[in-house]
C-alpha cells in the first residue's frame, strides 16, 4: 500500500493520497489550504489517478482545496452533513471573521459531486475498504477512517482533528464539545489495536499503542477519568 502525505498550508495541514500501489487509482484525504499544488506534486510523483476526495471534517485547513482537486480530475467528494454547511460558509464555523484576506485567494462552496458520509458506512473506493466512524467533539461532523489490516500491513487510522500525537484536537470553536469529544475517544480509538498507525490532522504519525501509554486524554478516558480531563491546549489546526 501507498500513503504519502504532506502538511499545507498556513495551519500546516496534512492532507494524505492513499492507493495500493504506485501507478494505481488512489483516494486523497483532507487537500486543505495551498494543498492543489501538492497534490499535483503527489499525483505525477507516484503515477496515481485520483477517484475521490474524503474529508474528515469540514474547517477551511482541511477543505479549502476540495472544489480545485475535484474539478481538476472530475471526482467526488465526501463529508458528513453535519459539516456540510463549512465548505460554502467557512467563518461560519469559527463564530468570528479569522482573517481570510490573510489566506489568500480561497474558492469556497461545494463541488459538483458531494456525497454525504454515515456512521459504520465502508467506502470501497481505489480499491481499498475505508471504514467511516463518526467521532464528533472538534465538529458536529468529524469523522475518521480507518482501513483494515492486510498482509503485514498494520490497520491504518486517519483521525482527522480527533486524536494527535500526544494530545487531541481543541474544542473551543463552535460546534465543539469537550464532553462529546472524549466520548469519541473512549467509543472510536480505545477500540483500536496498539498496533494500528496513526495519521493524524496535524503533526507527526503515531500508533494507537502509544497514545494509549502516553496520551494524557487517552489515558484519563481509559481509567475512566474523562469527566475530569483538562481541555486540549490550542494547536496548529483549527
Amino acid at each position: 500500500m501507498l500513503i504519502a502525505g504532506f502538511p499545507a498550508g498556513a495551519w500546516g495541514t496534512n492532507c494524505y493520497l492513499v492507493a495500493p500501489a504506485a501507478g494505481e487509482e488512489c483516494v486523497i484525504i483532507d487537500p486543505g489550504h495551498q494543498a492543489a499544488q501538492g497534490v499535483e506534486e503527489t499525483l505525477a510523483k507516484h503515477r496515481l489517478k485520483p477517484v475521490a476526495v474524503v474529508l474528515t471534517h469540514g474547517h477551511i485547513d482541511h477543505v479549502a482545496s476540495v472544489v480545485p482537486v475535484c474539478g481538476a480530475h472530475d471526482v467526488p467528494a465526501w463529508i458528513h452533513p453535519a459539516d456540510r454547511y463549512m465548505m460554502s460558509d467557512p467563518e461560519k464555523a469559527f463564530g468570528r471573521s479569522i482573517g481570510m484576506p490573510l489566506l489568500g485567494e480561497l474558492t469556497v462552496g461545494e463541488p459538483d459531486d458531494l456525497k454525504e458520509l454515515t456512521d459504520g458506512a465502508r467506502l470501497d473506493l481505489a480499491g481499498l475498504e475505508f471504514s467511516v466512524a463518526h467521532a464528533p467533539g472538534h465538529t458536529k461532523g468529524s469523522v475518521t477512517f480507518r482501513l483494515p489490516e492486510r498482509a503485514d500491513i498494520p490497520s491504518v487510522f486517519f483521525s482527522g482533528d480527533l486524536l494527535f500525537a500526544g494530545s487531541i484536537g481543541r474544542t473551543d470553536l463552535p460546534g465543539g464539545d469537550h464532553a462529546e469529544i472524549l466520548e469519541s475517544l473512549g467509543r472510536v480509538v480505545l477500540p483500536l489495536d496498539d498496533s494500528t498507525v496513526v495519521l493524524s490532522g496535524h503533526g507527526p504519525q503515531t500508533s494507537i499503542g502509544r497514545e494509549r501509554a502516553t496520551n494524557p486524554f487517552l489515558r484519563q478516558v481509559a481509567d475512566g477519568l474523562g469527566e475530569g480531563a483538562p481541555a486540549p491546549a490550542p494547536r496548529r489546526g483549527m
